[in-house]
């Protein structure tokens, strides 16, 4: 598997699926899950209705509907609370369970953003730690990942981890 760093607007990726940093409803909100929802389209919303939910941790997926990427795969990230509530391995829950769910849809290449580091508060540089130590080591099909930083600030981060052999 490759793994790279951009830094961009994931809503724009061309890869077969895009992962959201979903809230457990499923239904759209801030951030990288309301730019997602809002170039997806309307349809998005429905879809996600359709699902009922998902628990933090896991990841469900849903078409793409107008965006490049044929599906999104929904991951709902914890809310940082200090660390003492399981938040990192809730965070890892949430590549590997994303990456289970690219390899039960065929697809070969996934673009995450940087999951619950805006309004949930985790730290941004132990959650790019925890977002590539377990996509190294999640047994995978798919063949790119790519990490989709929206400021420099995690772009750079991504990059130095990145750049740190396996």
């Amino acid at each position: 598997m490759r793994i790279e760093a951009v830094r961009g607007d994931i809503t724009r990726e061309t890869v077969d699926a895009i992962v959201n940093a979903a809230n457990r409803s499923l239904r759209g909100g801030g951030g990288v899950d309301g730019a997602i929802h809002r170039a997806a389209g309307p349809e998005l919303l429905e879809a996600c209705r359709r699902l009922g939910g998902c628990e933090t941790g896991d990841a469900v997926a849903t078409p793409g509907f107008k965006l490049p990427a044929r599906w999104v795969i929904h991951a709902v990230g914890p809310v940082w609370h200090g660390g003492d509530r399981g938040e990192p391995e809730l965070l890892a829950s949430c590549y590997r369970r994303s990456l289970e769910v690219a390899d039960q849809l065929g697809a070969r290449s996934v673009a995450f953003p940087a999951i619950s580091t805006g309004a949930y508060g985790f730290p941004r540089e132990l959650a790019a730690q925890i977002a590539v130590e377990t996509i190294r080591s999640t047994p995978s099909s798919v063949e790119l990942v790519r990490l989709v930083a929206f400021d420099e600030p995690t772009y750079r981060l991504y990059q130095r981890l990145l750049a740190t052999s396996p």
